[in-house]
């Protein structure tokens, strides 16, 4: 399964990586590749990105279903594909390490099944922790802001 986790230690209070993560349209805009989003409903929003497959650029559409919230420490979402058949699951959680000092880590697991699965997969293995590495930093970098 190509997935990836990143961790940052961020100089915030958790309830303010709370304030952010707990908020959909707050860190779905930030994939990399990022096209467009649609929210269906507080728990659900399809997402629209491009995506490196191998030496392809692919427009891929994703449903991000949020599946828990789990104030103020983890927000847990599974992923299916719209337009390419991926299936995945994710999470950003977070670790107060003191008043002003939050550990967030990001995490996110996707595989890609049918005929070209094992192809797919191979490239996803790699892509993926970049994938991964990417958001949270820049999830990280807008709390920042």
């Amino acid at each position: 399964m190509p997935q990836g986790i990143h961790d940052i230690e961020l100089p915030l209070p958790i309830g303010t990586i709370w304030e952010f993560v707990s908020v959909l349209e707050n860190w779905v805009p930030l994939v990399p590749g990022y096209i467009s989003h649609e929210v269906i409903h507080e728990r659900r929003v399809t997402w629209t990105f491009t995506g490196d497959i191998g030496i392809m650029k692919k427009q891929i559409s994703l449903q991000v279903d949020i599946t828990e919230w789990n104030e103020p420490t983890e927000v847990k979402f599974t992923l299916t594909g719209i337009n390419e058949n991926f299936t995945g699951e994710g999470y950003f959680r977070a670790e107060a390490l003191g008043e002003e000092r939050t550990k967030m880590t990001g995490f996110l697991d996707i595989t890609a099944k049918g005929l070209k699965a094992p192809m797919v997969n191979s490239i996803l293995k790699s892509h993926v922790p970049q994938l991964t590495t990417d958001l949270a930093e820049a999830v990280a970098s807008r709390m920042r802001e």
